[in-house]
Order: C-alpha cells, then sequence, then structure tokens
C-alpha cells in the first residue's frame, strides 16, 4: 500500500509504510546513539573538572596542614617567653591530644548512632533477604 508523502521537504514520493518504519528506526537508533555519544563526552568533560577540584581541595589540605603546624610552632613560642621552652611544648601537645581525644569519642559516638539506627538495622535486614532471595532464584535456576 503505497502512500504519497512528502519526505524531508523534497517533493512528493511513492514510499511505503514499512519504509518509512524502517527510516524511522534507523533515524530513531542513529539519535539514540548519538545523545549516548554526547553524554559519555559530557560525563568525561564533568570528569575531568572533578578531578582538578578534587586536586585543587587536596592542595589546599596540604597547604593547611602545614599552616596549622606554623601555628602550633607559634603557639610553642608564644607560650616559651612564659615558661620554659620544653614546657611550652609539652602544654601545647597535652592541649592537642585532649583536643584530639574529644574528637575521636565525638566521631565513637556518631558512628555507633549511625551503625545502631533503626533504619541502618532495616537496611542490613533488607539486603540479607535480597541476598538470601537472589540464592534461591540461582539454585531453582540450575535444578
Amino acid at each position: 500500500m503505497a502512500n504519497n508523502t512528502k519526505i524531508n521537504g523534497g517533493p512528493h514520493t511513492d514510499v511505503s509504510r514499512g519504509e518509512l518504519v524502517k527510516r524511522l528506526s534507523e533515524q530513531t537508533s542513529r539519535l539514540a546513539h548519538q545523545e549516548v555519544e554526547l553524554a559519555k563526552a559530557e560525563l568525561v568533560l564533568q570528569g575531568k573538572r572533578v578531578e582538578t577540584g578534587l586536586g585543587m581541595f587536596g592542595g589546599a589540605g596540604a597547604i593547611g596542614f602545614y599552616a596549622l603546624g606554623a601555628l602550633v610552632a607559634a603557639a610553642v613560642l608564644g607560650l616559651a617567653t612564659a615558661v620554659p621552652g620544653w614546657l611550652s611544648a609539652l602544654i601545647i601537645a597535652l592541649v592537642l591530644g585532649a583536643i584530639a581525644g574529644l574528637l575521636a569519642l565525638r566521631g565513637k559516638s556518631q558512628m555507633r548512632e549511625a551503625t545502631t539506627h533503626p533504619v541502618a538495622k532495616e537496611i542490613t535486614a533488607s539486603v540479607k533477604e535480597d541476598v538470601q532471595w537472589a540464592k534461591s532464584r540461582a539454585q531453582a535456576g540450575r535444578q
């Protein structure tokens, strides 16, 4: 069953519906492929930007670490004007150690809260159920 159809702005031609469906399928496939390629290219570009940003954050962290070291040295030297140098360094070390201990305890409590939270237990149970279901389906498929 031929159909007079104007295609691509050209003159009227006799093109069957089957041919039109075939062309539509080919063009849709080509368009989908091009969209996937474009998405890949955009993801690569975005990945490079993220990589650059992470490198800059890493550099900032390293420089910040050195700045903190210089600040600690300044605190030791400043305190050394009132007490002997070794005692000044010991006092600053004890203060920093206390701060680190408090942060560690707070971090431990946050981790405990996160792992004992009811949602975490539900997620764990759900994952275990999913694994069990997958195992039973795999065993049923073997038989």
